[in-house]
């Protein structure tokens, strides 16, 4: 099977979208940059699930992940939509699994739902969540996955933990399509609860951050679940996510927007080491991911914002692999 290829919109939370005033137009840029994506050799188009800017928290735009969703439902027609991930501590299960069902059924059953345990402890306390050690979130966590999965799966569901529960909630339309269940990504490479749950529940995971090594030895630990539960490995979608300039020799500003995204922590010689620049180091990360055994690759590409050149350069790159 050929891989596929997402890539994300700029949402104003890596700081991508402060070279435009206007909170309007800059939620027009991130349309115009799905539409595009729309147009391509993509599979899919990615949001974050944050409120606050990275590394640091400024006055700045960040778009709320799930009514962007919905809109990037409605201005695109082919393009699957997805949230790298959902957090779960903002939203209990049950409405998760609600509002996914309808954005899912306003794209006609485009829809990647994402879902991971949270981790941006000042953003929690800023929006007045409750902030927990590792031990507790992991444990939402993992009751929060099996009630999505019966409400995606089951009529009238019923589920009692210890921290959260459902009786019978009636979830129509469970999707946009008849009999079809959202795909259920779920994302980090937690080893003894996070994969295990890919195998138990998800149609599709997120791990590695691109890293060959990485990948390779959580996959493995992943097919050892998967064994476990009896579950096919190969069902399951593995993904990793790579940063990319697909320009050749790009300018300074270029690299300046790309160290601008992390709050400028991250430096120049950082970004033109660490980034896939220009066509032949892309196609290197990509083929390393690939043979490290994921099937599909999302990517973040700086300044897509503000340069209507730069998706259609990627999709150029990736539509050899298709």
């Amino acid at each position: 099977m050929n891989p596929r290829f997402g890539v994300f919109v700029p949402q104003g939370w890596r700081m991508d979208l402060t070279e435009i005033a206007d909170p309007a137009e800059q939620f027009d840029a991130m349309i115009g940059v799905a539409k595009q994506a729309d147009q391509g050799a993509f599979d899919s188009i990615w949001v974050y699930d944050h409120f606050h800017t990275v590394p640091e928290p400024t006055h700045n735009t960040v778009f709320e992940a799930w009514t962007t969703s919905a809109a990037l439902a409605r201005e695109t027609s082919r393009i699957h939509i997805g949230q790298m991930v959902g957090c779960n501590g903002y939203r209990q299960p049950s409405l998760y699994a609600k509002t996914a069902s309808t954005v899912d059924a306003m794209s006609k059953g485009r829809l990647y739902a994402g879902l991971g345990a949270g981790w941006y402890e000042q953003e929690w306390k800023a929006y007045g969540y409750e902030w927990t050690d590792i031990p507790t979130r992991m444990g939402r966590f993992r009751e929060a996955v099996q009630i999505v999965h019966k409400m995606w799966t089951e009529d009238e569901p019923t589920f009692s933990g210890k921290r959260y529960s459902i009786d019978k909630p009636i979830n129509k339309p469970m999707s946009g399509v008849p009999g079809r269940k959202i795909p259920l990504w779920v994302g980090g490479g937690g080893e003894k609860v996070t994969l295990k749950l890919v195998a138990q529940y998800a149609d599709a995971c997120n791990i590695g951050a691109g890293k060959p090594e990485v990948i390779t030895e959580k996959l493995g630990i992943l097919r050892q679940h998967c064994e476990t539960v009896g579950r096919d490995f190969d069902a399951i979608t593995k993904s990793t996510s790579i940063n990319v300039i697909p320009v050749e020799n790009p300018s300074d500003t270029y690299i300046e927007r790309a160290t601008a995204q992390r709050g400028g922590q991250v430096q120049v010689d950082q970004i033109r080491t660490g980034y896939g620049i220009g066509e032949a180091a892309i196609r290197e990360k990509i083929d390393k991911a690939l043979a490290a055994g994921v099937d599909y690759i999302i990517s973040y590409v700086p300044g897509v914002a503000y340069d209507d050149q730069l998706i259609p350069a990627f999709s150029e790159i990736i539509s050899s692999y298709l």
